[in-house]
């Protein structure tokens, strides 16, 4: 069964909240005829992003006709930038689990940079949760694979350490890099 979203026949609702979104960085909310919210995403350009759902194509994916078909109402929030949007997407999600976001609304707790400046020897690290102890935090990040791989190589540039005292004769136990000179 062929999709048809040629701008007549999307439903009036949809066509009068198009023209209400801004070409501006933030996240879009689409609900379905029960105002449940089945899908989240991002987009620097809402109106563009929102807009291509609606537009048809033979390029057009069956899950994106299926969203599209699904949706009775659009909500956007309006961000001053992308790292935010993303952030704000990533929240939206775990609240509301929608049912086509499929790669961020499982329950894990997703992967930070964290650098502590407060300590004696500034360590960067990865962790998953954020806290109030005046570290500086960079994320969330979606793989922990990419972000290890990440800090491999930015500590191959920039040496740092990773061990909690870095100090010879300071520690609990062997800081490998130190040991290997490095």
């Amino acid at each position: 069964m062929p999709l048809e979203l040629e701008e007549e026949k999307w439903p009036l609702t949809i066509r009068e909240q198009l023209k209400t979104i801004p070409a501006k960085t933030g996240v879009y909310l689409f609900k379905d005829a029960q105002g449940r919210v089945i899908y989240v995403g991002k987009a620097v350009n809402l109106r563009s992003r929102v807009r291509s759902y609606f537009q048809p194509s033979s390029q057009t994916s069956p899950k994106v006709r299926q969203i599209a078909r699904k949706t009775a109402e659009i909500d956007f929030i309006v961000t001053e930038t992308e790292l935010e949007a993303l952030v704000l997407e990533c929240n939206l999600i775990k609240k509301h689990r929608p049912r086509f976001n499929v790669r961020l609304k499982d329950d894990k707790q997703y992967p930070y940079i964290k650098i502590t400046w407060h300590e004696p020897f500034p360590r960067v690290l990865m962790t998953r949760r954020m806290e109030n102890d005046g570290s500086l935090y960079f994320g969330p990040y979606t793989s922990s694979s990419a972000l290890h791989q990440t800090l491999d190589i930015l500590r191959k540039i920039f040496p740092y350490a990773t061990c909690s005292h870095p100090a010879p004769g300071k520690r609990s136990r062997p800081c490998l890099y130190y040991d290997i000179n490095r």
